[in-house]
C-alpha cells in the first residue's frame, strides 16, 4: 500500500505495506515517538490518537517563551534605605515610605512599577522560539518593543461573539470578565484558531491539558474552563450555536485540592505576636478576615460611602454571585482601627490584582513570620476558623449563612431584606480576633 501522505502540521499516517494508522510525535525535549494506533481505519485511528495528540499541542505551547507582567522593585523590600537630609524610606513589597530627620512621614509612593519578563524553559526552546525570543530581545539581553517584534491581535470572528455576548447577558466585569477573556484567547491558540462548530470535547482538552502541565489543581481548571462553557451553553440556548459544547464536562475531578483547616487559637496567638510586621493597611485586612470571615477578594470590593443602619456600620460584599450578596457588619474587633468614616477604597488597589497580591503577601507572612507552614493553612482558613467560631457560639445556620453568605440561594431566601444588621453583629462580634 502506497504511503498516505498527511497534510502539513498532521500527526497520522500510513507505512508502505502497512494497513495501520501510526501517530509521529516530537514534543518538546524529547525524542521522535512513532506509534502504532492499531486499526485501518482513520476515523478510529483518529479518535484514538486524540489524546496524544492533545498533550504535545499542550507541551508546545508551555514551551513557548511569552512575556509575563512583573513588578520591579525601586528598591529592594524589606529594609531600610538612607534618604535625604538624615532621612530613610522604609521599603515594602508596593510602597516606598520616605520618613524624614524628624520622624515624620513625608511621602508614600509605590515601590518601582510593572514591567515585562521573558519567560521559557530553556531545556525545551527550540531553534525557532529562539527566533521567537531574538525579536524581544536586543543583543544585551535587554528588552526592545518595535511594531515588527509585536504579536499581531488575531481579529474577532463570529466564535467571539459568542463570549462577548455572554459577558454582555450575565454582567461580568472585573476580574472575572479579564479571566473569561483570557481562557477564551488560550483555547483559540491551542486550536489554531479552529472553527467552533469544528471543535469538539477533545479540543476543549487542550484547555485541561494545558492547566495541568502549569500544575493547577482540578477545582481550580474547573473554575477556569466555567467561563467558556457558561458562554457556549447560553449561545445553546440562544440558538447562535448549534453543535456540540467543547467544553461540557471536559475537568475531571483528580480529588487533588488540599482541604483548608481553620487556623487554631495558638495560630492566632502568633499571629497577633507578629502583626505589627506588616505595614498598617495589612493589619487591618488581617484583623478584617479574621473577625468576619469575608474572602480575601470581597475585603476589596469595600468602596465608596459606608453605610449605616440603626447605628451599626456595614459593608455590602460578595457581588461575585447572588448567593454570596450580603451585608456585613463590622465588628467590635475591628471598628477601632476603621477610619472613622470610609469614604473611597477600604485597602490599596496599587497591584494589577489587588487581592491576589494581598494573598500571597499574606500568605508568606503566614508562613515565613509566623512559622505557619501547614499547607492546609493559608489565609482562607480565617473564614473556615469564622465558620467554627459561630457553630461553637450556637449560631442558627441561618445566620451564618447570612454573614458568611449562601452556596446556595433558595427561592424562600430570596424574598425580604434578610435580617437586621444589628442583629447581625450581635453574632458577627462571636467570631472576634
Amino acid at each position: 500500500m502506497a504511503k498516505a501522505r498527511a497534510r502539513h502540521g498532521g500527526y497520522i499516517f500510513q507505512r508502505p505495506g502497512s494497513a495501520n494508522w501510526y501517530v509521529k510525535l516530537r514534543s518538546p525535549g524529547e525524542k521522535r515517538k512513532e506509534e502504532s494506533l492499531g486499526t485501518p481505519d482513520k476515523l478510529k485511528a483518529e479518535v484514538k490518537a486524540a489524546t496524544m495528540i492533545a498533550e504535545h499541542k499542550a507541551k508546545l505551547l508551555a514551551a513557548r517563551p511569552r512575556f509575563d507582567t512583573v513588578w520591579k522593585h525601586a528598591l529592594e523590600p524589606g529594609r531600610e534605605h538612607a534618604g535625604p537630609d538624615g532621612g530613610k524610606i522604609v521599603a515594602t513589597d508596593e510602597q516606598l515610605i520616605h520618613i524624614g530627620g524628624n520622624g515624620s512621614v513625608l511621602k508614600i509612593e509605590p515601590n518601582g512599577g510593572r514591567a515585562l519578563q521573558l519567560v521559557s524553559n530553556s531545556e525545551n526552546v527550540g531553534p525557532s522560539n529562539w527566533r521567537f525570543a531574538a525579536a524581544y530581545l536586543n543583543a544585551d539581553g535587554s528588552q526592545k518593543f518595535d511594531k515588527a517584534a509585536r504579536p499581531v491581535v488575531t481579529a474577532k470572528t463570529g466564535d467571539d461573539m459568542v463570549l462577548e455576548t455572554y459577558i454582555k447577558h450575565a454582567g461580568l466585569t472585573g476580574y472575572v470578565e479579564k479571566e473569561a477573556r483570557n481562557v477564551w484567547a488560550l483555547f483559540r491558540r491551542l486550536t489554531n484558531n479552529k472553527s467552533l462548530k469544528d471543535c469538539n470535547r477533545d479540543d476543549g482538552r487542550l484547555l485541561v491539558q494545558h492547566f495541568e502541565a502549569q500544575g493547577l489543581k482540578s477545582k481550580t481548571i474547573e473554575k477556569k474552563i466555567a467561563w467558556p462553557n457558561a458562554a457556549v451553553n447560553f449561545a445553546i440556548k440562544e440558538h447562535r450555536h448549534k453543535t456540540v459544547n467543547p467544553f461540557a464536562a471536559i475537568a475531571p475531578d483528580r480529588k487533588d485540592g488540599v482541604r483548608r483547616k481553620p487556623l487554631s487559637a495558638a495560630d492566632i496567638k502568633i499571629i497577633k505576636a507578629k502583626l505589627s510586621r506588616l505595614d498598617k493597611n495589612d493589619q487591618l485586612l488581617i484583623r478584617l478576615l479574621a473577625s468576619t470571615g469575608m474572602r480575601i477578594a470581597e475585603a476589596f470590593e469595600i468602596e465608596g460611602e459606608e453605610e449605616k443602619e440603626r447605628g451599626c456600620r456595614f459593608a455590602m460584599v460578595g457581588h461575585k454571585t447572588e448567593q454570596s450578596l450580603r451585608r456585613v457588619p463590622f465588628p467590635s474587633a475591628v471598628l477601632s482601627y476603621l477610619p472613622s468614616r470610609i469614604k473611597g477604597p477600604l485597602f490599596n488597589r496599587d497591584a494589577k490584582d489587588p487581592a491576589d497580591a494581598a494573598s500571597k503577601r499574606l500568605n508568606k507572612f503566614l508562613r515565613e513570620e509566623c512559622g505557619i507552614t501547614d499547607p492546609a493553612k493559608v489565609i482562607h482558613s480565617f473564614r473556615h476558623r469564622a465558620q467554627d467560631r459561630l457553630r461553637a457560639a450556637e449560631c442558627p445556620a441561618d445566620i451564618r449563612h447570612a454573614l458568611l453568605g449562601h452556596e446556595e440561594k433558595s427561592v424562600a431566601e430570596g424574598y425580604g431584606e434578610g435580617f437586621s444588621v444589628p442583629q447581625l453583629k450581635k453574632w458577627i462580634d462571636k467570631i472576634g480576633f
